[in-house]
């Protein structure tokens, strides 16, 4: 349509863990569930990226290829793999400030600053974070602490939208909870803060509608001598399509 403008996808880029696969699925299920924008979720997986850096996680690292993914451009989102989402990201990426390089929740536990980065990639500043950069622990000691930015373009969000589960204060309006101490799918973490929210939301991402619900009236089923409608794979007992 003539005159018509487009909004590119809100870019959210999430570190994988294979050994907790589950942390990932819950996640970026909580996120679909409440944007109001479209988004573009990407696991930061090892094997596929250039680099083999890694450290507690295999993403300890590779979050800060964020930028360079993003073709140094416009702002993206990075979070580790053990939050659950329970806001509109697109309230967020709202409040990103071009005045900033980097826009962090400056929280108790400024190791954890880096867990929830929202990036402004194509700031000069961030143009140092490159595949080689990152892989070289001689060039990239602490990116963590955000070494590689000067301290007045580290913006600060609202503590709401990073909140750590068994460090911060408990409150009951967190946006983003982070389980940093460990999921609460853990023996160890149960009965910590925001776990009932995280077994729901584990339960409604593997959750489905009944194949009568989803596939009853679609012309991959047919109906058997009953009445009952099945699926075409069914031969011997279809009636009639």
């Amino acid at each position: 349509m003539s005159g018509q403008t487009y909004e590119q996808p809100l870019r959210i880029f999430i570190g994988y863990d294979h050994r907790q696969a589950v942390s990932y699925n819950v996640l970026q299920f909580s996120i679909l569930r409440r944007c109001s924008k479209p988004v573009a979720i990407t696991p930061l997986v090892l094997p596929t990226l250039p680099m083999t850096r890694q450290g507690l996680t295999p993403f300890t690292f590779s979050r800060f290829l964020t930028p360079w993914l993003s073709g140094y451009q416009g702002w993206s989102m990075f979070m580790d793999t053990d939050y659950l989402c329970l806001a509109d990201l697109a309230e967020l990426f709202a409040l990103c400030d071009d005045r900033y390089a980097a826009m962090v929740s400056k929280n108790v536990k400024k190791f954890e600053w880096a867990s929830m980065i929202m990036f402004n990639c194509g700031h000069p500043a961030n143009r140092i974070l490159t595949p080689d950069y990152v892989e070289d622990p001689k060039q990239a000691r602490a990116p963590h602490g955000l070494d590689w930015l000067p301290d007045q373009l580290v913006g600060d969000l609202p503590r709401e939208w990073n909140h750590l589960v068994g460090y911060d204060k408990p409150r009951t309006d967190a946006k983003l909870v982070h389980y940093t101490q460990g999921m609460p799918v853990f023996e160890e973490t149960q009965g910590s803060e925001y776990t009932q929210e995280w077994l729901a939301e584990h339960q409604a991402s593997n959750q489905t509608q009944s194949w009568q619900d989803l596939m009853a009236r679609s012309v991959h089923s047919a109906k058997t001598a009953s009445g009952r409608r099945v699926a075409k794979l069914h031969k011997e007992a279809i009636l009639q399509p």
